[in-house]
C-alpha cells in the first residue's frame, strides 16, 4: 500500500490496472484519501471552484435504463427554461462571483434548441465581457453544432462516457443508443479545443473494480481536462430502479466507492479537475466536502429556481430541492471554510491539465 501511494504521488499515470484496483480496493481508505490530499495540494492548491448549475431543461431524447428523465418517464412534468430565465440565472450566479456556471440539460438535437443555446452563449459573454466561464453538459451532438457553441462562447463542456466498458454500456441502454459515437464526440470536443470533461456511475450492478480502474484509464486515454462522475443512485421510475433495494448499507457502500474513485483518479491524472457531486451529498450530508478532502476539487451548486428542481432529479433523494441560491451561497462558504478549504471567487477555474498539454504541443 505505502509502495503504491508513493509511486502514484511521485508522477501522474505510474500505475498500471492492476495497480489501481489494489489501491480501489484498499483496507486503509484514510491513508488513500490524505495521499490523494496531498496531490491535489501540490498541483491545485487549497482552492475549490465553483460552477452554478442551470438545469434548463428536463426534455430528452434518450431512453438511458437509470435515468429519472429518461423520454419514457410519464411521471415527471416537463420544462424547458426560456432564454430570459437562463440568462437571468447566469447573471445570479456571476454576481454572486461564483466565476462559472454549468449549463445542463435532456438530450436534444434540433436547430432551434441549437439556435437558443447559441443566443444564450453570446448574451452571457456580452454582459460579463467573456469573463464568467461556460461549461456545457447538453449530450451528443455534430462537429457543426460543438462549433457553433465554442466560437459563442463555451469553452468547457462534460459529457458523460457513464462506463467505458462497452458491454456493460449496452446494458445501461436501449437500442439506438451508440458507445462508439457517444466516444467519437469527446474526441470532437478535443478537436474543437473545448476543456473536455467526462465521467462515469460509479458502483453499478454488474460492475467490479477492474471496471472502474478501466474507467480512469479511459480518462487518461481521453486526455481529459476535467472528470465529473458519482455514485450510481436508483430512480424508482426507471427499469434499473424499480424493484431494487435501496438500503443504508447499500448507500454506505455507494459513499465509500465514489470516494476511492475521486481518490484514485487523483493519484493518476494529478493536475484535472474533478468535481465532488451532489450525489455525495445525497448520500451524506457533508459528501461533497468529504469528496474535497479526498482529491476534488469542483463544487457545482444548483443555481436553478426552486420551482424546477423537483423536476430535474436523474436521482430520487436529492438534496436542496426546496434551497434558494443564496441560502446554497452562505451554507456552502461555511461548510468549505470549515473543512480548511477556500473558494476562488471570480475566477473561471480552468484545468491545470488543459494549459499543460497545450504547452506540450
Amino acid at each position: 500500500m505505502n509502495a503504491l501511494l508513493k509511486k502514484a504521488k511521485s508522477s501522474p499515470r505510474a500505475l498500471n490496472r492492476e495497480e489501481l484496483t489494489s489501491l480501489l480496493l484498499c483496507t486503509e481508505p484514510e491513508e488513500l484519501f490524505r495521499a490523494a490530499y496531498e496531490v491535489k495540494l501540490r498541483t491545485i492548491g487549497k482552492r475549490v471552484s465553483l460552477r452554478g448549475l442551470i438545469e434548463m431543461g428536463n426534455l430528452c431524447s434518450k431512453d438511458c435504463l437509470y435515468c429519472g428523465i429518461r423520454k419514457s418517464n410519464c411521471n415527471t412534468a416537463r420544462f424547458q427554461l426560456d432564454e430570459d430565465s437562463v440568462i437571468r440565472m447566469a447573471k445570479w450566479a456571476y454576481d454572486a462571483r461564483y466565476g462559472s456556471i454549468a449549463i445542463q440539460s435532456g438530450e436534444i438535437e434540433s436547430e432551434a434548441h441549437t439556435a437558443l443555446i447559441e443566443r444564450i452563449l453570446l448574451r452571457i459573454r456580452d454582459f460579463s465581457g467573456g469573463k464568467l466561464g461556460v461549461t456545457l453538459s447538453l449530450g451528443e451532438q455534430t462537429e457543426e453544432v460543438y462549433r457553433r457553441w465554442r466560437e459563442a462562447g463555451a469553452h468547457r463542456y462534460l459529457l458523460r462516457i457513464e462506463e467505458s466498458n462497452p458491454h456493460l454500456y449496452a446494458k445501461l441502454h436501449p437500442a439506438g443508443h451508440d458507445y462508439a459515437r457517444r466516444s467519437a464526440c469527446l474526441d470532437l470536443l478535443r478537436k474543437l479545443d473545448y476543456q473536455v470533461g467526462s465521467g462515469v456511475m460509479i458502483g453499478l450492478p454488474g460492475q467490479t473494480e477492474t471496471d472502474l480502474a478501466n474507467n480512469i484509464l479511459f480518462f487518461a486515454e481521453k486526455d481529459l481536462d476535467m472528470i465529473g462522475m458519482g455514485p450510481w443512485l436508483p430512480h424508482p421510475e426507471t427499469p434499473m430502479g424499480k424493484d431494487f433495494a435501496d438500503t443504508l448499507d447499500f448507500r454506505q457502500k455507494q459513499l465509500d466507492l465514489g470516494l476511492r474513485m475521486i481518490a484514485v483518479t487523483r493519484l493518476y491524472l494529478h493536475n484535472v479537475n474533478i468535481a465532488a457531486t451532489t450525489a455525495l451529498q445525497t448520500l451524506a450530508p457533508d459528501g461533497r466536502e468529504r469528496g474535497l478532502l479526498a482529491g476534488a476539487n469542483v463544487i457545482m451548486p444548483n443555481v436553478t429556481d426552486t420551482q424546477y428542481r423537483a423536476n430535474y432529479q436523474l436521482y430520487t433523494g436529492k438534496p436542496s430541492l426546496d434551497e434558494n441560491s443564496d441560502e446554497t451561497r452562505q451554507k456552502l462558504q461555511a461548510s468549505i471554510r470549515a473543512i480548511g478549504e477556500e473558494i476562488i471567487w471570480d475566477q473561471r477555474g480552468d484545468s491545470p491539465r488543459y494549459f499543460q498539454r497545450k504547452e506540450q504541443l
